[in-house]
């Protein structure tokens, strides 16, 4: 989980950050991305300590990843950033573009900023530093790893919310993808204000399609 880590080190980056998101499939709610940079001395330690077991979050259980989000936000030398597009841009610039915005909102929270960036998945345009993308890379970098906690985390608090101005959605259930059950919800109580009408789903709500934009 550091190959990635050490061979940027190895170039000399001093400030090395990974990024990732949370929240392109779903139907509803935003996406949300997040910077982590931790030094490499914190890391190389930590990797076989606190930070033993992290991985992507689509790996871990909701307490692991509350627990590894808590660990993440204990420490003063590790600096996070998040980054949030809203419904409104995902509908305006498309998904892929507003997952993007997220990225670079989440980079430019970071002070001071990182020097170079690992990134989860294809390239991304338009960042504010250098960037290596790593498909697969929240299951291969344990920097992208870290951010993949972070914003899946935030998001999943930010649905628990949605769900608690609209419960008859289940959002706490399926944080907003296109579950049976939330689409029934859809059929029957129509979108709400957080729902992406960019998406067919939700433009054309009987439709087979459950994550498709």
């Amino acid at each position: 989980m550091l190959t990635f880590e050490r061979e940027a080190w190895q170039t000399g980056c001093k400030r090395l950050a990974g990024v990732d998101e949370a929240g392109r499939g779903p139907l509803a709610g935003p996406v949300v991305a997040a910077a982590v940079f931790i030094p490499q001395d914190f890391l190389e330690i930590a990797s076989d300590g606190v930070l033993s077991g992290l991985n992507d979050s689509k790996q871990l259980t909701a307490p692991q990843r509350d627990h590894f989000f808590d660990v993440l936000h204990a420490h003063t030398q590790i600096v996070i950033g998040t980054g949030i597009s809203s419904v409104e841009e995902i509908d305006s610039i498309n998904i892929l573009n507003a997952t993007h915005l997220a990225m670079r909102r989440a980079l430019e929270t970071c002070n001071p900023p990182p020097d170079h960036v690992l990134v989860d998945g294809r390239p991304v345009p338009g960042l504010p530093c250098p960037s290596t993308a790593i498909v697969k890379g929240d299951s291969k970098s344990l920097l992208i790893a870290a951010a993949s906690v972070i914003a899946k985390v935030t998001r999943d608090r930010i649905m628990l919310d949605l769900d608690r101005e609209f419960p008859s959605y289940g959002f706490a259930a399926h944080k907003g993808y296109g579950t049976p059950a939330h689409l029934a919800a859809i059929r029957e109580y129509g979108p709400t204000i957080h729902h992406r009408r960019s998406f067919r789903p939700i433009r054309e709500p009987f439709l087979p399609g459950l994550n498709e934009a």
